[in-house]
């Protein structure tokens, strides 16, 4: 099934339940040719999930950040280590940087995990949900849900290069963003959004002009939610759980700043929405990914 009933109450809310149900065929279980071939020439993967134990323990009785809590973290590769390896499978060769916090999910079978494939070369996208299954080389997933998005507030970064001898540092955690960490954040024109609901998990992509992010305490966040695609997955997730986790990514240094903590979605009077996301953990990995990007071109749909 493609919506559950708190993506569909958003469809319903913004009227755009007809157009939700078009967009929705094109979700399948396969992995065609050309998303495969597509996946074979990316050096990222986002995933989200959420981190074993804690789940409605956790909602209830305010158990630590990563006992249950969501998050989304980074992988990266030379292009191949991740391709599919079946009709419904794809599989990762490698894992996350030491210490991240869903090194116990990836191995864990069974684990719902939602994956973004991302390439800011051709402002394309591909996500990918299903269950995880650990192998000897890393992880594969079952797909239940393949599908493509629009380039809609996707950045362009025309070139990468892989920096020799750039390691990932000591993560460093918290409890609130440190003025570095606001600065990051509010200069940032992309993040990845992990969410989940009681069947899966969901990786999703937001972007925008530096600033589209705001830092309003050092425990809260907020964004406009731009019209995409009218299928409201993460908001819909968000209804039904509301536990997130939010990725931002140095695009030049590697450094890798994830939170965790919980969201919720506010209709405002000019017909919009603004999400809003209190912080229960922070975690910034130094050089998290050998990657830099050059500059970006910022998307002619960014507000």
């Amino acid at each position: 099934m493609t919506y559950h009933s708190g993506s569909r109450a958003i469809q319903d809310r913004v009227g755009v339940r007809d157009l939700a149900d078009h967009v929705g065929r094109a979700v399948g279980q396969g992995i065609r040719p050309v998303a495969a071939a597509f996946l074979e020439l990316q050096p990222l993967l986002v995933v989200g999930a959420a981190a074993p134990g804690g789940g409605a323990r956790q909602e209830r009785t305010g158990a630590p950040a990563g006992n249950g809590s969501v998050w989304a973290s980074l992988l990266t590769g030379a292009p191949g280590f991740v391709r599919a390896t079946g009709a419904r499978q794809i599989s990762v060769v490698g894992g996350l940087p030491a210490g991240d916090p869903l090194t116990g999910a990836l191995a864990t079978p069974g684990t719902a995990v939602g994956t973004i494939a991302l390439d800011p070369r051709t402002r394309r996208r591909m996500r990918l949900n299903g269950r995880v299954r650990p192998t000897s080389r890393g992880f594969a997933v079952e797909a239940d849900q393949v599908f493509a998005n629009c380039p809609k507030y996707l950045q362009q970064r025309q070139t990468y290069e892989t920096v020799t001898g750039r390691t990932a540092g000591v993560p460093r955690h918290g409890k609130e963003l440190t003025p570095a960490q606001r600065e990051f954040v509010e200069r940032a024109d992309t993040f990845f959004l992990a969410t989940v609901h009681a069947h899966g998990a969901d990786a999703s992509h937001r972007g925008g002009n530096p600033g589209f992010v705001r830092v309003e305490t050092p425990g809260e966040l907020s964004w406009r939610d731009y019209p995409g695609n009218s299928m409201f997955l993460s908001l819909g997730n968000l209804t039904e759980d509301p536990r997130a986790g939010l990725l931002f990514l140095d695009w030049t240094s590697g450094t890798v700043l994830q939170l965790t903590g919980t969201a919720r979605t506010e209709f405002v009077p000019d017909g919009g929405r603004i999400v809003r996301f209190t912080l229960a953990e922070a975690v910034e990995t130094p050089a998290a990914s050998p990657l830099r990007w050059s500059a970006p071109a910022y998307s002619p749909a960014n507000p």
